[in-house]
């Protein structure tokens, strides 16, 4: 059902996308932005991870360099039997972290340098089992799809606007009178809030998703529960630097940008209050 509920989400977007650029273009702009949500799931699905992990400025690392984070790393990925993700830090003090990649036999997990400093061992387990939960389960392939799907709807959606101020949609006036102007004025402005809708859907239910699945893994929800709540805490008050707007609905808490915050109606991620109780009413079955 969450395979297909996502499929269904991502089908949307793709919609969304091509009915804006035929909105915008009329036929012809229908016919490019059908060429470039195609263009767009091919760059999300081979290029996603390389574009998150640069321009956060992530850096691999070895097991020389962090056995700790390694140890902890094997140890769930054995459990869970999907390969040890590549791993990178982040000279980032705000703690976060992220996983990114197209399916598990090319992910990447990076850490900041801050989560490394404060998370103790179990915290550190349970930051560790949420992001391999989203390796697991393709969280990471699907969320970096629905945001460049997402962007490239209001990218559309501005040049319709700019379009409306210097001549109209690109469509002719038979149309106008039979309402398609007025179609396209809707769409042009109801889009972009649309697929922003449907994104925050997708990226909060798989942030819930992955805390359930993180904790089975590890065997209990305790690391995971203290680990969200210094995170909370930290970001809070620590402006994150290195981790890009466009990258933090990966990241495992909402980063804080040092600007005012937008209502938590649209957020990327859901309160870390309603996670932690949800974890906390967990029954834990370990997973073999």
């Amino acid at each position: 059902m969450k395979i297909l509920r996502t499929g269904v989400l991502l089908i949307a977007l793709s919609i969304l996308l091509v009915i804006a650029g035929g909105a915008v273009g009329g036929p012809n702009g229908l016919k490019i932005a059908l060429a470039v949500a195609v263009l767009m799931n091919g760059i999300s699905y081979f290029f996603s991870d390389k574009i998150a992990l640069s321009s956060s400025g992530a850096q691999p690392v070895s097991r020389e360099q962090l056995p700790r984070l390694y140890a902890v790393m094997e140890r769930l990925a054995g459990k869970t039997n999907i390969p040890v993700p590549k791993l990178y830090v982040i000279p980032e003090p705000a703690p976060n972290a992220f996983a990114t990649g197209r399916n598990p036999q090319h992910a990447s997990v990076a850490v900041t340098q801050g989560l490394l400093e404060l998370m103790n061992d179990d915290e550190l387990e349970g930051v560790i089992g949420h992001e391999l939960s989203h390796v697991r389960n393709y969280d990471i392939l699907t969320t970096s799809i629905a945001a460049t799907l997402a962007g490239a709807i209001t990218y559309l959606a501005s040049m319709g606007r700019w379009a409306m101020l210097f001549g109209g949609f690109g469509r002719d006036r038979d149309n106008d009178r039979d309402g398609g102007g007025i179609s396209a004025l809707l769409m042009i402005f109801l889009a972009p809030f649309a697929a922003l809708m449907l994104q925050l859907f997708l990226s909060r239910t798989r942030e819930f998703s992955a805390d359930e699945t993180g904790a089975r893994m590890v065997g209990n929800p305790y690391g995971l529960i203290s680990a969200l709540q210094k995170l909370g805490a930290y970001n809070n008050r620590i402006p994150t630097t290195a981790i890009s707007p466009s990258t933090s609905s990966l990241c495992i808490v909402k980063p804080f940008f040092g600007q005012g915050t937008m209502s938590s109606l649209f957020s990327t991620h859901p309160p870390l209050e309603d996670r932690i109780a949800a974890l906390r009413e967990m029954t834990v079955v370990p997973q073999r």
